[in-house]
């Protein structure tokens, strides 16, 4: 598991556990400056082994957090039977973790590529 910062406790370290203790989603900033927080999204998948999949959403809010103004989304993450499990999956993900996948939709967006 990633090290905690200060004010961040083990048990708020990942998606999951931030959601649990807080109950609410964690906010971040973005790698363009701008305040993001973040969902765990689930579709259908053609995939009969794992006919779920899921992925993160991140909602950018306006700088004066008065409403969303757009949003970026990471690829394919997780894969499993049910969207319960992928959710339980996905919210094992440190909150490292997700700045990176934050980061990496951000770039993707501006024609980086990721």
């Amino acid at each position: 598991m990633a090290e905690t910062k200060p004010g961040e406790s083990a048990a708020d370290a990942t998606l999951g556990g931030y959601v649990t203790v807080h109950s609410r989603p964690p906010a971040f900033e973005g790698c363009d400056g701008q305040p993001y927080t973040v969902s765990i999204e689930t579709e259908r998948s053609p995939d009969l082994r794992a006919p779920v999949a899921g992925y993160l959403v991140f909602p950018k809010w306006a700088s004066s957090g008065l409403g969303i103004v757009g949003h970026v989304e990471s690829p394919l993450l997780w894969r499993g039977q049910t969207p319960e499990a992928v959710v339980a999956e996905a919210g094992k993900a440190t909150l490292r973790e997700v700045q990176g996948w934050l980061n990496e939709a951000i770039v993707a967006s501006a024609g980086g590529g990721g």
